[in-house]
């Protein structure tokens, strides 16, 4: 095991117990208890954690690890739901990404769609597609793509997501239209709706399905039927919803009879 790898598994269990001890914790990695502790003293150091005598616990009331440290989390399912996601756009369009890890993904997807890249060779003047996010990363990822045209956000960045937000961003995105809007989100309920952990990125996710035509949550089945404390949108909002083979049928039927197009993949 990497020391990438034994450093998500701790982060994993931090966030899954809010603490965690050595001893138990070297038994899981498979790992001296020595490594275990030098691994804790560096994330403790890049403030992922704060270091007990006996372990590590949590850092601050509302734990969240920044995006670097979750894009291992459910990768085979990502890609699968990305390139699902990125089949659904057509070339000339103009399509919305908001943060995230799944949404990264796509972003990668359409970078790698030789079409697009054909489109964006010919040229016309014309972007093979225009790309409005509030995700630096994404933006960063895309701007060297001559293909595409990108609108990033003006905002505030938040450090745990990459994410601008804020009323500079929204109003920005205030003034746009999109065609697709892809939302990632930490949940999805049939009778609750897509949500986020915090209200400032539920606000301009929102506000990108607003100014949408269509409206596609791009989510891993482990964010479906749970609740998370900021909505996004109605369930109503959204046309598709694109996922992964784990979800459980009864879920995917809620979904339905609520109108979303559901794909699992």
């Amino acid at each position: 095991m990497t020391r990438k790898e034994r450093w998500q598994t701790l982060l994993d269990l931090l966030v899954e117990r809010g603490e965690i001890e050595v001893e138990p914790a070297a038994e899981t990695l498979g790992v001296s208890a020595a490594t275990v502790r030098r691994d804790l003293d560096l994330l403790a150091e890049q403030q992922l954690l704060v270091r007990t005598r006996g372990g590590a616990v949590v850092h601050g009331v509302s734990y969240e690890l920044p995006l670097r440290y979750r894009t291992s989390r459910r990768a085979a399912e990502k890609r699968r739901i990305s390139e699902a996601v990125a089949a659904l756009i057509t070339p000339g369009e103009v399509i919305g990404l908001t943060g995230g890890t799944t949404t990264t993904e796509v972003a990668r997807a359409l970078a790698a769609r030789p079409d697009l890249a054909r489109a964006g060779a010919e040229g016309t003047g014309t972007p093979a597609l225009t790309v409005v996010t509030n995700a630096l990363n994404i933006a960063g990822e895309l701007v060297i793509r001559p293909q595409f045209k990108i609108v990033l956000t003006g905002g505030v960045a938040r450090a745990q997501s990459y994410e601008l937000t804020g009323p500079l961003a929204q109003q920005v995105l205030g003034q746009l239209s999109v065609d697709t809007a892809i939302v990632g989100v930490d949940a999805f309920d049939p009778a609750d709706g897509a949500a986020t952990r915090h209200e400032d990125e539920a606000a301009m996710n929102r506000l990108l399905c607003d100014r949408a035509r269509r409206v596609v949550v791009a989510a891993d089945s482990s964010k479906l039927g749970v609740r998370a404390f900021a909505r996004i949108c109605p369930t109503s909002t959204v046309d598709t919803l694109i996922t992964d083979t784990a979800l459980p049928d009864e879920v995917a039927e809620h979904f339905e009879a609520a109108g979303v197009t559901v794909r699992r993949v």
